[in-house]
Order: structure tokens, then C-alpha cells, then sequence
């Protein structure tokens, strides 16, 4: 078999390992199929970042970065089959490749969607609102992100060679920050294609992307303020890593996902011949299997009543026993090996650890069968699942993980015993539960909360939708306390402001609009020279103002209302029982009745640029109406962001006043503009 050359992507030239170059085996077969490692010119590597990658990221606007890295998302969605190929020599199924390779394009589509809804199109973010300082509103405040200056550097796991790289990647692109990305050297030969594909797009910036197969060398003693550490792995290695004194003497910033003993537990409504007893059965078999339990998600503790114990043990085994171990590339093949011989050898280590304190009740460490491959040249291991002899004594079941197709099953007396099992895992990712109570639920949330990234909780209701025990979302926080490594991926434009400056700016609305590009209180508003709803989106300037009205609301405008709408709340049409209200003087207009007249007022009715009114934001009412008062209406472009070629959004801050000049009404509108 044919050798071939892991190369690393050093300021866009690719480089070949050098001699010291450490092997790469196919899992499945157990040949040499590459060498990956070698000189790494460190400087070169770090000013290529700063001094190109970078300054060409941040001179592109948030919406900008959104649209490259769906642009990116796309095309490697389009080559997505080479990278499967790619992948079989991991040990994976197909179905195992979708995963990595699947889950990370869609990763980067949500945060390039995210960030195209929740971010502003502008190059700075503004996190919350204006804080005024003072008793006129002259003097305020606002939080702004910003991108660090300096380089991310990524040192992923062997387990998601693409997901684990394009999970970090999306965000680190949109914050605009360059990435230098480390892959671990089992699995580099995925990430190298995935990288390779990546640059000669050439939809990133040169110096945007980078990568080094092999070690890092002195790297993070090079490092400074302005850059960032992100580790997937080990918790022994993650506390290596953590403790470099150059990183703690300039306070770089550190993020650790680390593997951990996530538990699942099954709920005391949950025995046999109900749905979610099957739903379980169902969960756990599949975080066994699925890459074949190589995931810092998977579940390595079954937390399961004692009366169901038994049932649960003859149910998994007898599904486990269903599963076909070999060659993933066969049909039929569910669960291929794991990633070396070196990570089986590690996990026999551990399940030897466990089985001290836990009887192995399904598979066999030896003489198991591999269909259409060589067990022994081959990384496999069939499922191996354990039972506690006794959950209360065990130990090492709660700080022994064996990163491979092994679980073992904790019978617990109570719902509390169950959820201190759970917490004795020191800190996870992730821990579930199957009930349908949502008692049960809400007792668990309340106990395993703190000691947990996420909990996921699943019953014949959501089963359906329900993405699995061991699927980050990236909408949605990865990471946990503890042994999980006390670091946040994803969740979000949360992931994004991790490589960006948070600060506050102090000054007057008109110079804090000005540098945000959307009105503040306060700020100026000078009038529109023509009808705004008759300029495009270009013409529009932040602070344009259009006034109207008044329109004086009558009893019949209430009346009509009300009888048209069918809206006779006693407020609007009885007058004893609305003086009787301490909110109201009496019969005062409907609220919604405030807002039609203020769309007569400032709408310009002939065709023009507007397009369509899609919504409104924070609606308030703050001052009631009664029949007679004369109400105006204030239209200010609070907010532009573009939205495809044909068109933009505009925000719209809208206040209606009475003859006393007192707010009435508040709200956000949003109208879509043609350019």
C-alpha cells in the first residue's frame, strides 16, 4: 500500500513531514497509509496569521464573513464523497463519516445563518443595549466586540477530523480571527484533504486558514493576549496544555472540551413495555456503536432503576447482539474499529480498570468474530457492556472512561440516589434522561444542572425530532464544569464572541450611533427631505426622521374598533367598570388601535421601494389613550442590514406621542427595501 505524505499548510505553501514524521496506520487493515510531521517554521506561521490573515478578515463586514463561510460550507458539501473515502480508513462506517462530515458543513450552515440574523451588518457587534449615564440621556454607554488580533490556534481530537476542525472554524471566521489548525495525527489525513479543499477554493483570505500535521513544537510560548487556545481531547492532556506558563503569563484565552463520564438515566416511570424503556434500550445501543463509542459525548454510564436493571441488561444485550462488527466499508457492517491499535489497547486497559468493581455481562475482550476483516490487524473491539456489583462502593466507574463501544449499568434506588451517581462523574458534557414525568424532569434539571453542559431529555413526544444523547447542536452550548473541561463551544453567536474583545464605550448618542451605525436614544433626528418609504435602501441615512399626525381618537374610532374586531375588553367599552381599574381614567383606545393610526399616519400609500412590512419588536404601550387626544407619530431608521441583492431590512423606531408631548406607544417596525 502506498505511503503518502501528510502535509502541512505553513502561510500558504504546503509542506512535506520531515524524517522524525510519525506513521499512519489504517484502522481496518492495520497498514502504514501515511507519515505526518516535521519542521515547522513557528514565526512564519504566527506572522502570516497576524500580519495577513487577519487584517484581511476584519477588513471584511460580519455579513461579509457570513457569506464566506456558507460559500465554504457549500463547496465542501459538494466533495463531500472524497472525504467519506477519506474517512474509511479511520475505521468508521459510512454512517459514522456522515456524522463528522455531514454534522460540520451543517455546523458552519447554521453559524453563517446565525450570524446573518443575529449579528449586525456592520464590522463591529454590539452585545445588549444603551446604557444612559446620566439623568438627561446626553452621557451613556454600549458594549462592542471586536476581533482579537492575534491567531486561534485549534488542537483537535482523532474522533472528528473535519466536524471537530469546522465546528471551531465557523466561529473563528465570523469573529474574524485567522485559524491555525492542529489535527491529531490518526485521523490528520482527513483533515489535510478537508483543508486542502478548503484552500484551493480560494474562498478564504490568504493567511485565513492554516494547518500542521504533527506537533505544534514551541508554538504556545509564542503566544500572547490577542490569541486563542482551543483543545478537544484528554482532560490529562488538556491540563498540560492549560498549565504552559507563557499561557498563564498573558492570560491567553484557553477553552477545553474535554471527555468526560456522561451518564443516562432512565426515569422510574420508564419500565418495561413503555415507549421510552425502548427509547432507552434504543439511545444506549447507539452511543455504544455510533463511531464506535470514540466520542467525548457517548454515554459510559447507564443510570437505571434496580427493578428494571435486569430487564434493561437482557434488552441492550440482545440489541447489541444485533450489531455486525467489520469492515465498514461491507454491507451490514454497523460498527467498524476503532481509530489504532494503540486506542484499543488503551481501551482493554480500561474496561480491565472497570471490570474490578463491574462485571462484563455482553462481549468479549477475545476471540470475538469480525466479519469480512482481520481482528487481530484490525483496531476492533465488539460492545462491551458492564454492570456494577455494587453502585454505591464503585469508584472507578465514575473516573475510568474507556473511549471505545463501552458502558456500564448502575442500578439506582431513588431519583436522588440517581442523580448523586450522576453527579459523581465529576463535571460532564452531557447527561440524559428518558421520562415521560415531568416531575422527574424537573428534578433532575434541578439536581445534575450544575454539574452539566448540557442535558438532554427525550420521551415518545420528541422522539421523532430528537437529535440523540451524544449530538451537540450548535445552537445550543457544548462543554461542561469539571472533568469536562470547564470551557463553551458552539451555542450560537455565544461561540463567536469567545474570539472577540467585549468593551465597553462611554460618550454621547450621537457619537456612539455614528460608530454603530444604529440610532440611539438621544442621538439626532433630523427630518427626511422626502418621504422615507419613498427612498431605497441606499438613500436611507441612520437618524432619518419622519413626522406626522396629529389624529385625534374618538369614542366611535373605539367603538368601531372594537365591534369590527371583536375586541370588547371592558377597558375599551365600559366605563364604571374601566374607572374601576387602577390602570386606566377611564374608556381608553386599544392598543392596536393606536398602532393602525400610526401606520395611516406615516405610510406613504403609492408604489414605491418598500416592499413589505415583516414585523414588529418591542411593543410597548406606556401611557393609556382616552377618547379625544390627539396623537403623532415619530418614524426614525434606527437599523439597516442586507439581506440578498434585490433587497435590505430596515428597522424602524417608532414612537407615538400625545398632545403632551408623554410616549403612548413604542416599537421596533421592520420593513423590507428594495436597493
Amino acid at each position: 500500500m502506498t505511503v503518502h505524505p501528510i502535509r502541512s499548510l505553513i502561510a500558504d505553501r504546503w509542506i512535506d513531514p520531515g524524517p522524525e514524521a510519525r506513521p499512519v496506520h489504517d484502522a481496518v487493515t492495520g497498514a502504514q497509509i501515511g507519515r505526518a510531521g516535521g519542521p515547522l517554521d513557528v514565526d512564519a506561521m504566527l506572522a502570516h496569521a497576524r500580519g495577513t490573515g487577519g487584517p484581511a478578515l476584519r477588513a471584511m463586514g460580519l455579513h461579509d464573513r457570513t457569506r464566506m463561510v456558507k460559500a465554504v460550507a457549500l463547496h465542501l458539501r459538494g466533495h463531500r464523497d472524497a472525504l467519506y473515502e477519506a474517512s474509511y480508513a479511520t475505521g468508521g462506517t459510512l454512517a459514522d463519516h456522515r456524522i463528522d462530515v455531514d454534522g460540520g458543513i451543517g455546523t458552519m450552515l447554521v453559524f453563517a445563518s446565525k450570524g446573518r440574523r443575529e449579528m449586525p451588518d456592520h464590522d463591529l457587534h454590539v452585545d445588549g443595549g444603551w446604557e444612559p449615564l446620566g439623568r438627561t440621556g446626553a452621557f451613556g454607554g454600549l458594549h462592542v466586540c471586536t476581533p482579537l488580533t492575534g491567531a486561534a490556534v485549534h488542537i483537535n481530537a482523532f474522533n472528528f477530523p473535519v466536524w471537530g476542525m469546522l465546528e471551531k472554524l465557523a466561529p473563528t471566521l465570523l469573529a474574524g480571527m485567522p485559524a491555525i489548525v492542529k489535527p491529531a495525527t490518526a485521523t490528520a489525513q482527513v483533515t489535510e484533504l478537508c483543508v486542502r479543499l478548503i484552500h484551493e477554493s480560494g474562498l478564504l483570505p490568504p493567511g485565513a486558514l492554516q494547518m500542521v500535521a504533527g506537533g505544534l513544537g514551541d508554538t504556545l510560548d509564542r503566544l500572547g493576549c490577542q490569541d486563542v487556545v482551543t483543545f478537544t481531547g484528554s482532560a490529562a492532556t488538556a491540563l498540560h496544555l492549560r498549565a504552559n506558563a507563557n499561557l498563564l503569563r498573558n492570560a491567553v484565552r484557553f477553552t477545553a472540551e474535554q471527555d468526560s463520564l456522561n451518564a443516562s438515566l432512565l426515569g422510574p416511570d420508564a419500565g418495561p413495555g413503555t415507549p421510552e424503556f425502548d427509547l432507552y434500550v434504543k439511545e444506549a445501543a447507539r452511543e455504544m456503536t455510533a463511531k464506535a463509542g470514540q466520542k467525548c459525548t457517548a454515554t459510559r454510564r447507564l443510570i437505571v432503576p434496580a427493578a428494571h436493571a435486569d430487564a434493561l441488561q437482557e434488552a441492550l444485550s440482545a440489541r447489541l447482539a444485533e450489531v455486525t462488527v467489520g469492515d465498514p466499508r461491507a454491507e451490514g457492517t454497523r460498527m467498524g474499529a476503532l481509530v489504532s491499535q494503540a486506542q484499543r489497547a488503551n481501551v482493554l486497559e480500561k474496561v480491565a480498570t472497570l471490570r474490578a468493581e463491574a462485571d462484563l455481562v455482553h462481549g468479549a475482550t477475545e476471540g470475538f468474530a469480525v466479519a469480512g476483516a482481520d481482528a487481530e490487524a484490525g483496531a476492533f473491539l465488539p460492545p462491551l457492556l458492564l454492570r456494577t456489583k455494587d453502585a454505591d462502593a464503585a469508584s472507578r466507574v465514575h473516573d475510568t472512561e474507556a473511549f471505545g463501544p463501552v458502558s456500564t449499568i448502575l442500578p439506582y434506588r431513588d431519583l436522588d440516589h440517581a442523580i448523586a451517581l450522576a453527579n459523581r462523574g465529576g463535571g460532564s458534557l452531557v447527561t440524559s434522561l428518558v421520562t415521560h414525568d415531568p416531575d422527574v424532569l424537573g428534578a433532575v434539571v434541578r439536581g445534575v444542572a450544575p454539574w452539566n453542559g448540557r442535558i438532554y431529555s427525550v420521551d415518545r413526544d420528541s422522539a421523532p425530532e430528537a437529535t440523540g444523547h451524544g449530538a451537540p447542536m450548535p445552537h445550543l452550548v457544548h462543554g461542561g464544569p469539571g472533568r469536562a473541561g470547564g470551557g463553551e463551544e458552539l451555542g450560537g453567536i455565544r461561540a463567536v464572541l469567545h474570539f472577540m474583545q467585549r468593551t465597553a464605550v462611554q460618550g454621547s448618542p450621537r457619537m456612539l450611533s455614528a460608530l454603530t451605525a444604529r440610532h440611539l436614544p438621544g442621538a439626532p433626528t433630523p427630518a427626511a427631505d422626502v418621504h422615507p418609504f419613498r427612498k431605497r435602501y441606499g438613500e436611507m441615512a441612520i437618524g432619518e426622521t419622519h413626522h406626522a399626525g396629529p389624529r385625534t381618537v374618538t369614542l366611535d374610532d373605539i367603538e368601531t374598533f372594537a365591534h369590527f374586531t371583536g375586541d370588547t375588553f371592558y377597558a375599551h367599552m365600559d366605563a364604571e367598570a374601566a374607572a374601576r381599574n387602577p390602570f386606566f381614567p377611564g374608556r381608553v383606545a386599544h392598543g392596536y388601535l393606536l398602532l393602525s393610526f400610526a401606520a395611516g399616519l406615516f405610510v406613504d400609500p403609492v408604489e414605491g421601494p418598500v416592499l413589505a412590512n415583516t414585523g414588529l419588536d418591542r411593543l410597548r404601550f406606556l401611557k393609556p389613550v382616552e377618547p379625544g387626544t390627539p396623537v403623532s407619530v415619530r418614524l426614525t431608521v434606527a437599523r439597516k442590514t442586507r439581506r440578498t441583492d434585490d433587497y435590505g431590512e430596515v428597522r424602524w423606531d417608532v414612537e407615538m406621542t400625545d398632545a403632551e408631548g408623554d410616549a403612548v406607544a413604542t416599537y421596533e417596525l421592520m420593513t423590507m427595501v428594495r436597493y
